[in-house]
């Protein structure tokens, strides 16, 4: 098993094991701690759609989101559709103790160490220890 260390900006230690399985303990002092959830788009998309949108899931995704700097707003579309856009409270899309390391879901663990190149981040999941990163099979 690998053992890194990764010491963020405000001296605090992190360590990130690799486990047999091919996922990675990550463990440290979570005691400043930011964390986020997965958006969930498909009642939002459902309704574009039956309105007779086209566009696809993935441009769909970040129109909904779009602000209009010039007028201060957010366009019709987002205006329109983004309040069905719900978090899934049931996972964890992202990690932040306070001085890093951030660690996101779709993220390549070789943020942290070259070891780690190719480890794509599926999932996080909190344990007493810390958290598990569960790595894309």
């Amino acid at each position: 098993m690998d053992k890194i260390s990764y010491e963020n900006r405000y001296n605090d230690v992190f360590t990130f094991t690799k486990l047999e399985n091919g996922d990675v303990l990550w463990e440290g002092n979570f005691k400043w701690c930011r964390s986020g959830w997965p958006n969930v788009y498909d009642r939002a998309y459902e309704a574009y759609r039956k309105d007779g949108g086209e566009m696809h899931i993935e441009e769909f995704k970040n129109a909904v989101h779009e602000y209009d700097n010039e007028k201060s707003e957010y366009t019709p579309l987002a205006k329109q559709y983004q309040k069905l856009v719900y978090s899934d409270t049931t996972k964890l899309s992202f990690v932040d103790p306070s001085g890093g390391p951030f660690i996101s879901i779709e993220m390549d663990m070789k943020y942290i160490d070259e070891v780690f190149e190719g480890k794509i981040i599926e999932d996080l999941k909190p344990i007493p220890e810390g958290y598990l990163i569960i790595i894309k099979k």
